[in-house]
């Protein structure tokens, strides 16, 4: 019995906060959208992970980098990072932006969660593929 209890209180940490994530993910894309341009910074609501965590003392501060769509360096000492980055990567909107960039999303201690794309030149190379895509897509249904 108390390897179960153990069992079940490892699968709610690791779950501790998705819904949390997947409240913030249309913002986190728009901000690794917008990325390219520049570093930005989305503040959060430091109660909902509060109360969805172990109090104020959590470690609330990590840093994930993503390569090619993959998280690149070590977040298993960071529940708070790896149900980020898992809720990111089970995205399909999310994962189409990650795939062929480089990123990294990093959280602070005032709860502003930066994200900032280290390869902005292939970032920039993705946006004026897509735009070019749009147009010929325009131009066949105008001509159809």
């Amino acid at each position: 019995m108390p390897a179960l209890s153990i069992l079940i209180k490892l699968i709610k940490q690791f779950h501790m906060y998705n819904h949390i994530w997947k409240k913030y993910l249309p913002f986190i894309n728009i901000h690794l959208k917008k990325s390219a341009s520049g570093e930005q910074v989305l503040t959060l609501n430091r109660v909902d992970f509060e109360r969805a965590g172990t109090g104020r003392k959590a470690g609330y501060k990590f840093m994930i980098e993503f390569t090619n769509g993959r998280v690149s360096n070590v977040i298993s000492n960071s529940p708070l990072a790896t149900n980020l980055a898992s809720v990111m990567l089970e995205n399909d909107t999310t994962k189409n932006i990650l795939k062929g960039g480089c990123y990294t999303v990093s959280l602070n201690t005032r709860f502003q969660l930066t994200t900032v794309n280290t390869d902005p030149a292939a970032a920039a190379d993705k946006v004026e593929e897509e735009k070019k895509e749009e147009v010929t897509v325009e131009e066949s249904s105008v001509s159809e």
